[in-house]
């Protein structure tokens, strides 16, 4: 499994230096968009819309945009400075809650973590702790230039860190529009809702849950590369030669300075009678 990322945990005086590897991965289908006309992979340029031109890695600057139009200019400079202030490779554990106090809401991405060399006991040290006192570690991460929240918790025989988003990042409840203040049911709707509730309940047993839409587009896929229904983009042109292109310019102005040939007049065949009297 690949290995994100690379550091150290800390509670206390304990210290533990581990490897962060993607605990999910994305599954949907990448579709690629064609020229309808030659089924060409359609390519994205960066252009400024006022200089009307194509602009390169070393011509871009990042800004914030803090009113319309108007933009404040961050260079990489600045932003590495500030990651070098901010970036410790210690994921230190500031708190231990449990882990029903935290709603799912919060809950962003997740990562597997495995001990680097010389962090095996320590590793199962915290793992053990954890699962004896039913508590999560709450702690801070540096991951990609954000400092991030996480949730440091067990998951089978090892330790899982889940990122979680600040609370300033998540939206107020309250925000949401066209809610009802008050519950508009009867008892004997609510009577029923919770029979059938109690109908549909179940363990949770992920392995029967898929993809429905992913499953049908991969045998939409098969079948079509089954059936030969298969296209391809079209050779780019070759670019002309600029000597074929001078020889041609050449030979096009030759021929336009060319004098215009003056047809030949064919002579007149002449008459019989004409040439009888000659001869006599």
């Amino acid at each position: 499994m690949h290995t994100m990322w690379k550091g150290s945990i800390s509670f206390g005086l304990v210290n533990i230096p581990i490897k962060l590897h993607a605990a999910t991965e994305d599954k949907d289908i990448s579709l690629r968009t064609l020229h309808k006309e030659c089924h060409s992979p359609i390519k994205y340029e960066k252009v400024c819309p006022v200089c009307e031109k194509e602009v390169g890695k070393d011509d871009i600057v990042r800004a914030f945009e803090y009113t319309k139009g108007k933009f404040v200019v961050i260079e990489d400079e600045e932003l590495e400075q500030l990651k070098k202030k901010t970036e410790d490779r210690a994921v230190e554990i500031v708190d231990f809650v449990k882990i029903e106090d935290i709603d799912p809401i919060y809950f962003n991405r997740s990562y597997y973590m495995s001990p680097n060399e010389g962090g095996t006991k320590a590793y199962s040290l915290l793992r053990k702790a954890l699962e004896e006192s039913q508590k999560v570690g709450i702690a801070k991460i540096m991951i990609r230039s954000k400092e991030q929240m996480a949730v440091i918790r067990t998951v089978q025989n090892l330790l899982l860190m889940e990122t979680i988003h600040y609370p300033d990042e998540v939206r107020a409840a309250e925000d949401v529009p066209n809610i009802p203040a008050a519950d508009q049911v009867s008892e004997k709707e609510l009577t029923t809702a919770i029979m059938l509730i109690d109908q549909l309940t179940a363990s949770f047993e992920p392995e029967k849950y898929q993809d429905e839409y992913r499953s049908a587009l991969i045998e939409l896929i098969e079948s079509k590369k089954a059936g030969e229904n298969l296209v391809a983009a079209k050779p780019k042109a070759k670019a002309a030669d600029n000597v074929t292109d001078l020889m041609a310019a050449l030979q096009a102005s030759i021929d336009r300075t060319k004098p215009e040939k003056k047809p030949v007049k064919k002579r007149a065949p002449r008459k019989k009678a004409e040439t009888k009297k000659k001869e006599a």
